[in-house]
């Protein structure tokens, strides 16, 4: 797994805590994420680090949803795409953007999502998570052509764990712009649309 550390970030509003500071429930929380992913606390888990046992169920969430969902993890990682530009999300997207190409996304599909444009040349898989996925984001629910079309593909399980993924990166995405987590200064911020 690869790990972006922020130590260069700008986070104003909840300054990431130093590990030596931790609470007994903080320290433990740390101690849990630590044994789970293999790395230490980093990226949008470092802001839910104030509130230790949010961070460990968001943590735990993440494990199945990110790395075991009934989609797959290419698909997985086109949704988060789509999460992260739906929400703004610089870091979500720099994170996760290389995860993506090298799971197989094209980079013209990233570079389309990143505009704010439907993606071209898209596999029939890619395009039922796609329409699936900014339906969810735009209009708030899913209509019923997208949801059959998504369920035959995908089965009961898949459309659940489908609007998880995408329901467990807004979370994580509106944490980061809350706490207004910023990028490594390699980072490049996602163009913001109007609303």
């Amino acid at each position: 797994m690869v790990v972006f550390a922020c130590a260069v970030c700008a986070q104003e509003r909840l300054p990431t805590i130093p590990p030596s500071n931790y609470s007994a429930e903080q320290k433990q929380a740390a101690a849990d994420f630590e044994a789970a992913r293999k790395v230490p606390v980093f990226g949008p888990f470092e802001p839910l680090m104030y509130s230790p046992q949010v961070m460990s169920q968001a943590r735990a969430m993440g494990d199945y949803l990110r790395y075991k969902s009934a989609i797959g993890t290419t698909l997985s990682e086109l949704a988060i795409l789509v999460t992260a530009r739906e929400w703004s999300q610089d870091y979500e997207w720099y994170v996760h953007q290389p995860i993506a190409i090298k799971a197989g996304i094209k980079p013209a599909i990233a570079e389309a999502i990143a505009a704010g444009r439907r993606p071209e040349s898209m596999s029939d898989d890619e395009e039922i998570v796609y329409e699936f996925s900014t339906e969810l984001h735009r209009t708030k629910q899913v209509s019923d052509r997208t949801f059959a079309r998504a369920e035959k593909r995908f089965g009961k399980q898949g459309v659940v764990d489908l609007a998880g993924i995408n329901a467990y990166y807004t979370l994580l995405a509106m944490e980061l712009n809350m706490a207004q987590y910023g990028l490594p200064k390699d980072g490049e911020r996602l163009e913001r649309f109007p609303r």
